[in-house]
């Protein structure tokens, strides 16, 4: 099985912040053909990590708003920024889901907005000009892009609902194909394709 880095929320609790991973993920890789490695938000510790135990994918997950957005995880911030970079200076495939898919726009100079109605159990959205129905969990967005990212799927009032790196293997996605039940084929295909190097589009 290929092993996948797998970036974490932060959860607040009393006194303790704990690292925290939607037990979905670890069912929808393993019907992908992956193992997760999750990752601690404790950048000074991801370097060294990867480095004894080597990921052939990165999966940017999630939860918790960016700290220039107002967010209260910056160390989260900075763990899947080390993460980013470590599948760019590799050439490793990288998805960013919700908060994922954020946190690459930011990192290339995109400048997210708060949006209304994208908190939704269904909405229709265009892939490529086709018709699609995903779900939608998040209030930042974007409206616009810039090199080298493109856009590949829109919603109805013009917030991008996914993005791709021009020449590098990196996708970002707004919507979660783990929350799903059951699971969707052409996520699950379309992920699997994508994550193992295979130039295919979800």
């Amino acid at each position: 099985m290929i092993l996948v880095a797998v970036s974490q929320r932060v959860v607040v609790k009393k006194n303790e912040r704990r690292d925290a991973l939607d037990s979905n993920w670890a069912a929808f890789l393993e019907r992908c053909g992956f193992l997760p490695l999750e990752i601690p938000n404790r950048p000074s510790m991801v370097e060294r990590l990867l480095k004894k135990v080597n990921s052939s994918a990165v999966l940017l997950t999630g939860g918790n708003d960016l700290a220039v957005y107002g967010g209260d995880s910056p160390e989260r911030d900075a763990t899947e920024t080390l993460l980013l970079e470590y599948a760019l200076r590799r050439g490793l495939p990288l998805l960013g889901v919700c908060r994922g898919m954020q946190l690459i726009q930011n990192y290339y100079g995109v400048k997210l907005k708060r949006v209304k109605g994208h908190v939704v159990r269904s909405q229709s959205i265009r892939v490529r000009g086709r018709r699609q129905t995903v779900n939608s969990y998040h209030c930042w967005g974007a409206l616009e892009t810039r090199e080298p990212l493109e856009v590949w799927a829109v919603a109805d009032d013009g917030v991008i609902k996914a993005i791709r790196h021009r020449h590098k293997p990196v996708l970002g996605i707004m919507w979660h194909p783990e929350r799903f039940a059951p699971f969707r084929g052409n996520d699950i295909r379309g992920i699997t394709d994508f994550l193992r190097g295979i130039k295919r589009q979800l």
